[in-house]
């Protein structure tokens, strides 16, 4: 469903010299740890993210580490990859107009809800799909540690967090996730996983929808819990796409930590309804901890009625997304 298509290599080279000054930057973010969590609070808030479905919150018996972001927190985050114009609005424009775009829509949503703090995010697609397999075999594609230098680098321009996504075709969580350890142990980096390019089944990516199971989600929170501690962290934020049933399997499996704030991302494009049953049946319908909810500038408008939602539609989901994903 996405419109994703595959890297130019050729591309690659000319924009990894473009970006390989700036990976040499030292990068400070804020030390969140120590802020407490406030418990009522938390619980008002989550209560009021529901939105009157009687399936949230989702109960659990373990408040999240000191430092969380959400539910205090609503994010707005920028998809894509700094080599494609394709992959969305992350690698489409330059990055000082990005960010300006990026920062106009966090006062957009600011004003759409006052009750929630907004925070910008850059979501960066770290590891891609390809259609070919490659010098590894795995049908995928590691991006260069300078290009997510790069991508830090921009995000501390304007305190933004950081997501690192991957597409992993043939590949495992388990080969790629701890590649980036250097990474997801500083406190403003997170991690996201995209089913709809893990090929279990040995298919080309993009020729069909992938999956994940609960077994490879637990890997991933597993990984990012022991990373807070061994790193005296604030919670991870893992992010899991979705648009189907099948892209996420046993999902009544899928175990939380209070190290980690788990969101499942409505990931579909389309007209207003599609989109709104998609979210119905696909994520509020199937509760896990957090919601998300991606929006396409060209893809959600290409049927009639011609309408990309409004922050002030999406606020109207039961329950309300607390990530919201620009493509």
């Amino acid at each position: 469903m996405k419109n994703n298509k595959f890297l130019c290599l050729l591309m690659a080279a000319a924009l990894l010299l473009c970006f390989s000054k700036v990976s040499a930057t030292k990068i400070n973010f804020r030390d969140t740890t120590l802020k407490p969590i406030d418990t009522a609070l938390y619980d008002s808030l989550m209560l009021k993210i529901a939105n009157g479905n009687k399936k949230w919150p989702v109960k659990t018996k373990d408040y999240p580490l000191p430092g969380a972001i959400l539910p205090f927190h609503r994010i707005v985050a920028f998809y894509g990859n700094m080599y494609s114009k394709n992959m969305g609005v992350l690698g489409e424009y330059p990055p000082k107009v990005m960010l300006k775009k990026l920062q106009e829509e966090v006062k957009n949503w600011q004003k759409a809800d006052t009750g929630i703090q907004v925070i910008p995010a850059l979501h960066y697609i770290c590891v891609t799909a390809q259609g070919y397999p490659g010098n590894n075999k795995f049908y995928s594609l590691r991006m260069p540690f300078k290009q997510i230098d790069s991508v830090l680098h921009m995000a501390a321009s304007i305190n933004a967090l950081v997501f690192l996504d991957m597409q992993i075709g043939h590949s495992s969580l388990e080969r790629e996730i701890p590649l980036l350890e250097k990474y997801l142990k500083m406190p403003n980096v997170h991690l996201g996983i995209d089913p709809e390019f893990a090929m279990k089944d040995g298919s080309v990516p993009g020729k069909r929808i992938g999956t994940f199971d609960a077994e490879d989600v637990n890997y991933a929170t597993k990984y990012l819990a022991g990373l807070v501690k061994k790193y005296n962290l604030p919670p991870k934020i893992f992010i899991l796409h979705r648009f189907t049933r099948h892209m996420v399997t046993n999902y009544k499996n899928i175990k939380l930590h209070p190290e980690v704030q788990f969101v499942m991302d409505m990931d579909g494009w389309g007209g207003p309804q599609l989109k709104k049953d998609s979210y119905k049946y696909f994520i509020a319908d199937e509760p896990v901890q957090f919601t998300g909810f991606k929006l396409f500038y060209k893809n959600d408008i290409k049927n009639p009625p011609h309408h990309m939602l409004t922050p002030k539609e999406v606020l109207q989901l039961k329950p309300a997304p607390v990530y919201i994903q620009y493509q």
